[in-house]
């Protein structure tokens, strides 16, 4: 059985929570965000799913840019204190408990109409199994629909010596945290494979760097259903 590690995100929840706040902190607001928003070029009216949404954070960002959002996270803690933190935004974003992994339960985020775009923030290396999430927003979104993602570059944060092995390890994603999380290697061909196996066509990537470092932390990826 695949530990998928939900019990370690209940526990950390609160802790995250306020350690990102309602404006996130320097990694994502500084490093995640500018390519991952210029790759989902957000538009008013759009109808977006943000994947793992955690806090709410750039559920409420997308909404102050005029989208419509179904935000969704596997914590039932941390969607209660989503919506906690993100009540002047009730009105654009709803706040769902779904499980990354589990195909009818993201079925039952459809809506009305199709999706225009889905994103996925720094949550797919913490998602014991990606395809049917892929599946899902495949079906989920229009023609044309895109979803982007940002996660961990996986040739720079592997630490097993066997980059092509997929594997789950420990870490720390905020220093303090009460215990650590799962994340889930997976090479860049596994990713890709995966995606291209579900329909999407790749039109959009960036691979990120702090600040005056010269290897980069983070990829950012575009994917196109056609």
């Amino acid at each position: 059985m695949i530990d998928n590690g939900l019990a370690e995100w209940e526990t950390n929840a609160e802790y995250w929570d306020d350690a990102m706040g309602d404006e996130s902190n320097f990694f994502h607001c500084d490093i995640v965000r500018p390519r991952t928003v210029e790759l989902l070029e957000i538009k008013e009216n759009d109808l977006i799913l943000d994947v793992a949404c955690g806090n709410g954070n750039f559920s409420e960002y997308m909404a102050k840019l005029g989208a419509k959002v179904i935000a969704f996270d596997y914590s039932p803690k941390m969607i209660e204190l989503a919506i906690k933190r993100r009540s002047a935004v009730l009105d654009a974003v709803e706040f769902k408990v779904c499980d990354a992994t589990e195909y009818e339960e993201l079925l039952s985020l459809k809506q009305e109409r199709h999706f225009d775009k889905a994103v996925a923030n720094m949550a797919i290396m913490d998602i014991s199994n990606i395809e049917p999430l892929f599946k899902a927003v495949y079906e989920m979104l229009a023609d044309n629909g895109i979803f982007v993602f940002a996660t961990h570059h996986p040739c720079f944060t592997y630490s097993n010596n066997d980059y092509f092995k997929s594997y789950m390890h420990k870490g720390e994603a905020i220093a303090g945290q009460p215990v650590l999380q799962n994340y889930y290697h997976r090479s860049i061909t596994e990713i890709l494979n995966i995606s291209f196996n579900m329909g999407f066509i790749l039109d959009g990537f960036y691979e990120v760097s702090f600040p005056k470092k010269k290897l980069p932390v983070i990829m950012v990826i575009r994917l196109r259903r056609r």
